[in-house]
């Protein structure tokens, strides 16, 4: 892009505070900041905010667009224009979509479907097609028999930008309850209590047999390859041992405060849902994200199943707590994102950044996405 972007009459939202000012824009970069009155033409924004544009690190709404109703395989080109749409609409300009490798209760792929999906995606990227600039994010399910096959055979075609390391076994982390799992489960599956019970007993022979072989191969393949690695549902300090050991980057969604609080220290960055925010808790019972951001432990939010609670849910950080301030708010879903999955052109309102904007105007409190930009042209 050649010419030339003014927004100003801005609140600008830089890496440390609110600025009343102006942003420059030229060849999708960003070029000049300023406080006051922009010096020549310029793009009156009205007093809304401009924001980075979000960074999504972990979002499964694609399977919601894949998959829209059971027994019901959406085309897949429709599906990921629908599902960027609605990312971009959102305010997230760069996004980590989740591809599930490893059959679990709710998730039984059809042969080739990762790979296909995959090429999909990587065919609408390559055609230009996409608002926001799509990476790809693995969630290995560890205890699945074909996991490794699976990863294997989508590193070997496309590149992952991300591995999450998973573990859904029935009385650990995630579900230490087992009644929890029932719920979460049955309410997918349909299946029975009997056929419930079954399941958690073949879940946790699967545990036994794979876990620790499929976690140190993938955990290989990601070193060889450069690819950032995260935990997923870590709840003991043994668990976070492990990641410690496995070089991990990202804590995703740790259950307690402990297990929170060890990463933190450790420097893995702590990333929890901003529909846990939104909705006051963790749906499964966990520990709440709020309450890991009161105690210091919280880095990063993630919108997980709900693009548009990614921008609400830090707007709703700094509302509810006295001190965090809209500028540290922002940052768990722009600049430390970007950090974390080594985005070092991204992430933040800076001279040499890439004009990744979103134009956010208050209403009643809320945010309400106006204008997105990427690298400076508008996409929503």
């Amino acid at each position: 892009m050649t010419r030339d972007l003014v927004f100003a009459n801005a609140k600008v939202a830089l890496a440390d505070e609110i600025i009343e000012g102006w942003v420059a824009v030229r060849d999708g970069v960003i070029v000049e900041i300023g406080r006051g009155a922009a010096p020549r033409d310029s793009i009156d924004v009205s007093g809304d905010l401009v924001i980075p544009g979000l960074i999504e690190l972990h979002t499964d709404h694609l399977e919601t667009h894949l998959k829209p109703r059971p027994k019901v395989h959406w085309p897949e080109a429709s599906a990921i224009m629908a599902f960027d749409a609605q990312i971009a609409a959102s305010g997230i300009t760069t996004v980590f979509d989740c591809i599930r490798a490893g059959r679990d209760v709710d998730y039984a792929p059809q042969a080739n479907e990762i790979v296909s999906v995959i090429g999909s995606l990587a065919q609408a990227r390559e055609r230009d097609l996409l608002r926001a600039d799509h990476r790809l994010h693995l969630r290995c399910e560890l205890t699945a028999d074909g996991v490794l096959e699976e990863a294997e055979a989508a590193m070997g075609r496309h590149r992952v930008d991300l591995i999450s390391l998973m573990d859904h076994t029935p009385g650990a982390r995630q579900f230490a309850s087992l009644d929890a799992w029932r719920t979460y489960y049955g309410g997918k599956s349909g299946f029975p209590p009997d056929q419930l019970d079954r399941l958690i007993e073949t879940k946790r022979v699967m545990h036994e047999r794979n876990y620790k072989r499929h976690r140190a191969c993938i955990v290989a393949l990601a070193r060889e390859r450069g690819v950032v690695l995260a935990s997923h549902d870590d709840t003991t300090p043994a668990h976070v041992d492990e990641s410690i050991t496995d070089r991990v980057a990202i804590a995703e969604f740790p259950t307690s405060l402990e297990a929170a609080r060890l990463s933190h220290e450790a420097g893995i960055d702590v990333l929890m849902g901003a529909p846990n925010v939104v909705r006051g808790g963790s749906h499964s019972g966990n520990v709440a994200a709020e309450a890991l951001a009161r105690a210091g432990h919280l880095d990063i939010l993630s919108s997980d199943y709900v693009p548009a609670s990614l921008l609400f849910g830090a707007f709703e950080l700094a509302r509810r707590i006295e001190g965090f301030g809209l500028a540290k708010a922002l940052r768990t879903v722009t600049l430390n994102p970007a950090r974390a999955a080594s985005l070092e052109d991204r992430g933040e309102i800076a001279e040499g950044k890439r004009a990744d904007l979103v134009r956010v105007r208050l209403v009643d409190g809320q945010p309400v996405v106006r204008e997105v930009y990427r690298e400076g042209r508008r996409v929503s």
